[in-house]
């Protein structure tokens, strides 16, 4: 656990009876088969859900495994593209708790929400959501499986895995970067599905940054989305009303 900690950064634990953190091999249909460790992407949409403007990026920092390692199947019966339901096995992770830690960057692919980057408004506001659980419903990776949020401290309380020392694991899905996310110049205008191998070590899972994947691969060609008032899409920069002070905590 050696990551820097930022001014920005927020800590909170989600848990949930079952996770589906799936394999890119087994997602497109048929028996799925979740990772035995949660994927960046996959945390990165808990924190969306939590709270997310396009004003800014969610940056996972480190995972911590909180519980031991458990699969459970499970026959699904999930619906047929020509009609009609299929029979599946589905194999979970059961009864999972993680610790989490993430801090925020300005997308600076979106010059038009510049007036939107206060940081001390979207840090108190998103530590707030973190004590409410969330302005959206939360998910371990597929919507059947329902996870809780609650704010703590990151590497406080005993974990399963703390003495293990390290653990590898091969070649796992790490995320898709989009278009409007993109910091390298051949990820521009494009979506990009990247790869990594990740470490755990005592329990703790740091992650590369999605910039510094060095296994991807550019899927299709993708233009920013646009946001603005002028063309009819909430900005959230005026969303308390217009004149109202706002009063934060430093």
């Amino acid at each position: 656990m050696s990551k820097e900690i930022y001014r920005n950064t927020v800590e909170f634990q989600v848990s949930g009876e079952y996770a589906l953190f799936s394999d890119i091999l087994t997602r497109p249909g048929g028996e799925k088969m979740s990772y035995p460790i949660p994927t960046y992407e996959a945390l990165k949409g808990i924190l969306s859900s939590v709270y997310w403007k396009p004003t800014f990026v969610w940056v996972v920092d480190s995972v911590r495994v909180m519980n031991r390692i458990r699969m459970v199947r499970k026959g699904i019966r999930p619906l047929k593209y020509g009609g009609g339901n299929d029979l599946s096995f589905y194999s979970y992770l059961n009864n999972v708790c993680y610790q989490v830690r993430a801090h925020f960057e300005w997308n600076m692919n979106r010059p038009e929400l510049e007036q939107d980057r206060n940081e001390n408004k979207h840090h108190n506001i998103a530590k707030r959501m973190i004590e409410r659980g969330g302005r959206r419903d939360i998910f371990l990776g597929t919507r059947e499986c329902q996870g809780y949020v609650e704010p703590c401290c990151f590497g406080e309380g005993q974990g399963y895995y703390d003495k293990t020392g390290e653990i590898p694991y091969s070649i796992m899905y790490h995320g898709i970067t989009y278009a409007d996310e993109a910091k390298l110049k051949e990820d521009r205008g494009k979506m990009t599905v990247r790869l990594w191998s990740p470490m755990m070590k005592n329990g703790f899972i740091d992650f590369i940054r999605p910039e510094e994947c060095e296994i991807k691969r550019h899927i299709k060609e993708m233009p920013i989305k646009l946001f603005g008032e002028d063309i009819g899409n909430f900005t959230g920069i005026n969303e308390f009303g217009k004149g109202e002070k706002i009063e934060l905590d430093e």
